[in-house]
């Protein structure tokens, strides 16, 4: 497959990127300053763009089969960009013809055994309200949009660390998953599995889904 990733000078994008290159899919690289990710392989190519500016990245899309998207708002400081991102990529992507977009959101707004989400639970840290509400916003950016775009919003366990690639994982919808012992979590190497699993299944258009252990 021929896919485009922005965000991948992330630590997920970047685990996102080694494993479309594990598949052998040919991957275009989107990333504000290409300096910041020096890479030599035959199967990527990077471009110097920004999400915001279409006009930056809209060549890039033409003929791809997927982009996929690893955005944050911590470099700028600035929450809204996220779903302000998340709007921008759908219509452009739509626009350029590309029928698959997945999309690496957030485990605040999903639901837990109680059904409130899991950012409103008191414990929830403070530092991390303003994106995982961006993160929450971008989902909505998704739901309501018309864009002619099989999208997948993929939001990672409660936990999302470090940790050995095992291929294994769940996948749910809008609950948090948990395990027996009332644990969230996934390796970052399990969570681009699979996400990336998504993207050549196509099994979940226009859906949310969780993935955990």
């Amino acid at each position: 497959m021929k896919l485009v990733i922005f965000g991948a000078t992330g630590h997920i994008g970047r685990e996102i990127l080694d494993e479309a290159v594990r598949r052998r899919h040919q991957v275009a690289v989107v990333v504000r300053d290409a300096s910041r990710l020096v890479l030599d392989h035959h199967c990527i190519t990077v471009h110097a763009g920004d999400a915001a500016d279409p006009s930056t990245y809209s060549h890039v899309l033409h003929g791809s089969d997927a982009l996929i998207a690893s955005l944050s708002a911590r470099r700028d400081s600035d929450p809204a960009s996220v779903p302000r991102n998340a709007r921008t990529l759908l219509d452009t992507a739509a626009r350029a013809g590309v029928p698959r977009l997945a999309w690496v959101g957030g485990a605040g707004s999903l639901e837990t055994a109680s059904g409130a989400r899991v950012i409103d639970d008191p414990a929830f840290p403070a530092a991390w309200k303003p994106e995982a509400e961006a993160q929450a916003d971008a989902l909505a950016v998704f739901r309501a949009s018309n864009a002619d775009i099989d999208w997948v919003y993929v939001s990672p366990a409660a936990l999302l660390e470090d940790g050995a690639r095992t291929g294994q994982y769940r996948i749910g919808a809008d609950r948090l998953l948990v395990d027996a012992q009332g644990k969230s979590r996934i390796s970052v190497p399990d969570f681009a599995i699979a996400l990336l699993d998504r993207i050549e299944k196509n099994d979940r258009p226009r859906q949310r889904v969780s993935v955990a252990y």
